[in-house]
């Protein structure tokens, strides 16, 4: 039988036991768990072997462990909402495996960052191990280059490898958004654009109505004149991220179009809150926008303003004006 304590035969299930016998919170265990399992899978799919005859060999190591748990109590911890991270700088060159020598980065880790923004080419040598990479993406919510947040406290990691080209030094930021605009929410999001001029017009009904329901944050029309004259309309969708390929999978499918431009953007959102309003009709949920703390424009759920209307026989204003007086 293998021993838990020998660390050259760890495996998934000897880490598991360490971590689940311990003292640490549930959420402290579930996040230590979430990175070594990222690893394990892709250490899996490199050498083609089940995940639970993985030997983590240095990453199953008492400090690699005392690492990644470090990393899940910190954030416990600080009981941050989000994490924000720039793209993983991968570096270059080569660097030594099991198996021999290896471009940068290991096979492991480039399963692990896989569908990640990432960069290379800045120092000569591996500059994220499988292990960093699992704990950044396990607890990453947002990969961007921007920073759109107030600083409140800034930390140094220094690595034990000493290099020329750049400080070996990772930089975090904590961001209490109190003290910036609280009321309002940045975030990153793309637009994608096509121009069609060969298409029924009744069937962009059909796919707006498509992009929606997959989750477009916004679709529109915009009338514009092409070469020779030829009138148009410019088809554009605002949408997150995640959401890009299934938004490019419905307009290639749905539309005459063979192209589409694709940017991103930073949208700035007004914080949102529910209200339910009681009028005499009945009560109406109203949708009040907030900013730097005060309610600069309050709009009445149209949908149930219009089957209050139907039910009592009224106007649609009617109903907001009552809404309105009861606010």
């Amino acid at each position: 039988m293998e021993d838990p304590d020998n660390e050259k035969h760890r495996h998934l299930r000897h880490v598991e036991e360490i971590i689940n016998n311990s003292t640490l919170s549930d959420k402290v265990k579930s996040n230590s768990l979430k990175i070594f399992s990222l690893i394990a899978f892709a250490e899996a799919k490199v050498h083609q072997i089940e995940v639970e005859r993985v030997h983590f060999h240095e990453v199953g190591a008492l400090d690699s462990i005392a690492d990644i748990v470090g990393a899940a109590i910190c954030l416990d911890y600080l009981k941050v909402d989000k994490v924000l991270s720039s793209p993983i700088q991968l570096g270059g060159g080569t660097v030594k495996c099991a198996h021999g020598i290896m471009p940068v980065p290991a096979p492991a880790t480039a399963l692990i960052v896989e569908h990640v923004p990432v960069r290379t080419g800045l120092v000569q040598h591996e500059a994220t191990t499988p292990t960093g990479a699992a704990i950044l993406v396990a607890t990453v919510d947002e990969f961007t280059a921007e920073i759109n947040f107030t600083i409140t406290k800034t930390a140094y990691g220094i690595g034990q490898r000493d290099i020329s080209e750049v400080p070996n030094v990772l930089r975090v930021y904590l961001s209490d958004t109190e003290t910036a605009d609280s009321d309002l929410i940045v975030e990153n999001a793309t637009i994608l654009e096509c121009n069609i001029d060969d298409m029924n017009p009744e069937r962009y009904d059909f796919i707006m109505d498509q992009l929606f329901e997959a989750g477009a944050a916004d679709v529109w029309l915009t009338p514009i004149i092409m070469k020779k004259s030829r009138p148009a309309n410019q088809l554009s969708i605002l949408c997150s991220l995640e959401k890009v390929k299934k938004m490019k999978e419905i307009v290639f499918i749905n539309s005459t179009t063979i192209g589409l431009r694709e940017y991103t953007v930073n949208k700035s959102l007004l914080l949102r809150v529910a209200k339910p309003v009681q009028t005499k009709f009945g009560p109406i949920t109203v949708k009040q926008s907030v900013f730097e703390g005060r309610v600069v424009r309050s709009k009445p759920e149209y949908d149930e303003c219009k089957s209050m209307a139907k039910q009592h026989t009224i106007t649609i204003e009617e109903v907001e004006r009552e809404v309105f007086k009861n606010l």
